[in-house]
């Protein structure tokens, strides 16, 4: 069998090649149209988010940055993966070189990661926000909001970072990768020898990450709740409005486990066919950012209200050019 090594020179470079969906004869074109279509629901949503908050002055707060942060995270998972897609089913390239596999692998961990540790950072704001709204501003400055902001990418791309870097040199004894993207381990899949370090170190890390958000959130929850009770004797509007601060993020967290849950449920299952599998990985990719966007437009009354604006503002402007 062929042997390949990670480290291989420039005059040598290893080439992957992924054979994830079987795709039926002249199905090619319709599945690039549907990922097409899936794409470009993800662009426009998160782009209108992200060009509405960055235009709107009343916007510029703690929790609508940090929900900027969230579609950076949805669209680099996003990219990462469709286009490449996009083209396997328009042309049936499968192959992909060595160092655009690490980096679509690298890109798509790090969406995982950063969008648990992001939510973990505004469960913190949403804290702050409903248990301590008169030292709120004084609390969750312009310095605190960045530097967690700074801190939740950090985390996501250092853990990713020491992850991938035990691939260098590992020999590999193939170059066909059962799935539709580079991940982790489907590229240690090939590897010549076992990788137990590797294997004990991405399971530590995804416990770690899942289970310490999972805390976060739920703390912050738990005395969101206490504190919402205890308010509502002198404040009856007071879980209205604990729940238009909280139930998008807590829906997005939850949308994102339900994803998460499923793909790993998927891959324990031998009996699941590798279609199946791939179909989960990729909704994995799609779902949470196509949704994304329509829950914080849905539920946030402000950031509607500003979508809206915007929208008949150009609307306005069109129709007094014509």
């Amino acid at each position: 069998m062929e042997n390949l090594t990670m480290g291989a020179s420039l005059k040598q470079p290893i080439v992957f090649e992924l054979v994830g969906f079987d795709v039926p004869p002249g199905q090619g074109p319709l599945l690039f149209f549907l990922a097409l279509c899936a794409y470009m629901v993800v662009l426009l949503g998160n782009g209108v988010v992200i060009c509405v908050i960055v235009m709107d002055r009343n916007l510029h707060r703690p929790m609508f940055v940090m929900i900027c942060h969230l579609v950076v995270c949805d669209l680099l998972g996003a990219t990462a993966v469709l286009p490449r897609l996009m083209m396997h089913f328009l042309t049936g390239q499968k192959n992909i070189s060595y160092l655009p596999a690490i980096a679509q692998g690298f890109c798509v961990h790090t969406y995982g990661v950063a969008m648990q540790t992001i939510l973990g950072v505004m469960a913190y704001d949403r804290y702050i926000a409903v248990c301590e709204p008169l030292r709120y501003h004084s609390i969750m400055t312009s310095a605190r909001l960045h530097s967690c902001c700074a801190l939740a990418w950090m985390v996501a791309l250092l853990l990713i970072a020491v992850l991938f870097s035990f691939h260098m040199n590992v020999p590999l004894c193939g170059r066909i990768i059962q799935h539709v993207y580079c991940s982790n381990r489907s590229i240690l899949n090939l590897a010549c020898v076992p990788t137990p370090i590797s294997n004990i170190y991405g399971l530590s890390m995804s416990w770690s990450v899942s289970t310490g958000v999972f805390v976060i959130i739920a703390f912050s929850y738990i005395r969101i709740l206490s504190a919402s009770f205890k308010k509502r004797q002198t404040d009856s509007s007071v879980h209205k409005k604990a729940f238009q601060t909280c139930a998008p993020h807590l829906v997005v967290y939850v949308l994102y486990q339900i994803a998460s849950v499923i793909i790993i449920v998927s891959l324990r299952f031998p009996s699941v066919s590798q279609n199946i599998r791939n179909f989960f990985s990729i909704l994995f990719i799609i779902i949470p950012p196509a949704l994304n966007p329509i829950i914080y437009g849905l539920v946030s009354k402000d950031l509607r209200a500003s979508i809206l604006n915007l929208f008949s503002i150009q609307v306005m402007r069109v129709c007094h050019k014509q």
